[in-house]
């Protein structure tokens, strides 16, 4: 270890002597300054598919970084940036054009700023608000925040964020009638829409909430909110950064829960979680209202230092590549089931509450009273009481609160999962005895 000048995210600093000092990946393992070995159960904080080391994207890489590192697509294209719009609208359907970025936050303003700004430039200048469900969460700058408002992550910056209509929508560990709850929800949606003019659309994570506590959505609740968008004249703005390109299974998640976007956000695993990325599709109706004379002043103000990184858009393009190649979706399904399986072996672990899982998604919630669904609580953040335990047993975890998150590389094997969750279960039964 070493002393640090670095203050890490979402962590309690006076809780930390020191972190181990990871200097190599080898496969779906971290390595330390010590030797010391970590399967990583959160792939990198949820973006990495391969592993740490996958040679055709290596390759790729070094290739690219000898003919050039980064080329503007401000007045000027690049033949990798070109080839990745297309290879996205192709598996994109309804969609037309891509305005890149460098991260989910990013990638999530940008939706909202065209969505504003596209019904300026049809005349509709009422229509500025944003609706949404609860503990969805888009991302930690101030329109991410206000739109993907989580309190217990966002509270103290309440007075700072811009109103958005925000749908009750309760942790599912919570509800006792899921069928019956989210078709409340849906009628709320739809009293909301029909009264309210000055909405300009409707946001929400594709498939499931994850960080708002991996409550994932009954058949059809995703399709049936984008009807009702499209019944009241409101866009329909997906967020597949940390859902889509796998991670629940279907490459593109709105296509699997049958929904019609009008706008969709990427990121995460765009790149196998080598290098940063994210990307945010439109429809060609949206993207034609932007068009005009120049001093009309339609078009859109937004750009970035790194938008359309050609060594990132390279890569992306080789990973898409190998998606096709090693069929890897149906590879997820399979490791989905063998997971959904293990995942039975929780519940007799007294402090497992509720597990909820979908393809290479699962989230553990701890409790102290399974009868009275209360969470556990240590005199330690759960995180770090499960990261430290975690180790001991070889593996990297980290929690959202009381929920044990595994999130695990899509491509690792049965055999290291296995490993990981053999890891998982002898962490929760010693930090819970």
């Amino acid at each position: 270890m070493r002393n640090s000048s670095i203050w890490h995210p979402y962590t309690q600093m006076s809780e930390w002597d020191s972190f181990p000092d990871i200097v190599r990946g080898d496969g779906f393992w971290l390595v330390d300054s010590r030797g010391n070995r970590y399967l990583d159960g959160v792939a990198s904080m949820w973006c990495n598919v391969w592993g740490h080391s996958k040679r055709e994207i290596i390759t790729t890489i070094n290739s690219q970084s000898k003919k050039i590192i980064h080329s503007s697509l401000f007045n000027l294209t690049n033949n990798q940036a070109e080839t990745l719009a297309k290879k996205l609208v192709s598996i994109s359907p309804g969609m037309n054009r891509v305005f890149y970025s460098d991260n989910g936050s990013t990638a999530m303003e940008i939706a909202f700023k065209i969505a504003i700004q596209h019904w300026q430039n049809i005349g509709q200048k009422n229509k500025t608000m944003f609706a949404t469900l609860q503990n969805g969460y888009h991302g930690d700058t101030f329109g991410t925040m206000s739109v993907g408002f989580v309190p217990a992550f966002f509270g103290k910056f309440k007075k700072n964020l811009y109103k958005t209509i925000q749908i009750p929508f309760e942790n599912s560990y919570k509800i006792s009638n899921h069928k019956e709850y989210h078709s409340q929800t849906l009628e709320r949606i739809e009293n909301q829409l029909s009264k309210n003019h000055n909405i300009a659309a409707f946001v929400m994570e594709s498939g499931a909430q994850i960080a708002g506590g991996v409550n994932i959505y009954r058949d059809n609740f995703q399709s049936d909110i984008g009807k009702i968008c499209k019944k009241h004249g409101v866009l329909f703005i997906l967020d597949e950064i940390a859902t889509g390109f796998g991670r629940l299974g279907s490459l593109v998640e709105y296509t699997a829960q049958k929904s019609k976007p009008d706008i969709v956000s990427y990121g995460k695993m765009l790149t196998a979680g080598y290098l940063p990325m994210a990307a945010t599709l439109v429809t060609k109706k949206i993207y034609d209202s932007f068009l005009g004379n120049y001093h009309a002043m339609k078009h859109l103000y937004h750009g970035h230092t790194f938008t359309g990184n050609t060594m990132a858009c390279a890569v992306a393009n080789q990973n898409l590549q190998l998606y096709q190649k090693t069929g890897l979706i149906s590879k997820v399904n399979k490791t989905a089931k063998h997971l959904e399986k293990r995942l039975e072996e929780f519940w007799n672990i007294n402090a497992v509450g509720d597990i909820r899982h979908k393809g290479m998604l699962a989230g553990i919630e701890l409790v102290s009273n399974r009868t009275k669904k209360i969470p556990i609580s240590f005199s330690k953040s759960t995180n770090k009481i499960v990261f430290d335990e975690a180790k001991k047993h070889k593996i990297y975890l980290r929690t959202l609160g009381n929920i044990v998150m595994l999130v695990p590389p899509l491509a690792i094997s049965q055999k290291e999962l296995d490993f990981l969750m053999d890891g998982t279960i002898k962490t929760i039964k010693n930090i819970t005895k």
